[in-house]
């Protein structure tokens, strides 16, 4: 895999071909998938499939995606927590986003 050099990986890579992802959940606005470089030991990602650029610009406009997506991460971390008995719900915010495009992190383990 070539790395990935642009500002939206979500947008230009994961929501145009995700056949090539390990698919947990999709729906029409939600996308949640295994990370495909993860840093934890188990490590998914959960993005809305609309475009919206960090969780600090999200405005009203975006409440029917927010809701959607919240209700996935959940269901994501629910799921971890049952099966490894913890999880950790993250998002990045400015610098620490390297995609600049809403993406919840859901997580347990070690680092890798």
């Amino acid at each position: 895999m070539q790395p990935y050099t642009g500002s939206d990986f979500y947008c230009d890579v994961a929501l145009r071909d995700t056949a090539a992802l390990d698919v947990v959940h999709e729906d029409e606005r939600v996308l949640a998938y295994h990370h495909t470089r993860p840093f934890w030991d188990v490590h998914l990602v959960v993005v809305p499939k609309r475009h919206i650029s960090s969780l600090t610009t999200a405005t009203a406009a975006d409440a029917e995606d927010l809701r959607a997506l919240l209700v996935v991460v959940q269901q994501v971390a629910r799921t971890v927590e049952e099966r490894y008995g913890a999880a950790c719900v993250e998002t990045n915010l400015g610098a620490y986003q390297d995609s600049k495009h809403l993406h919840v992190h859901v997580h347990c383990g070690d680092v890798r």
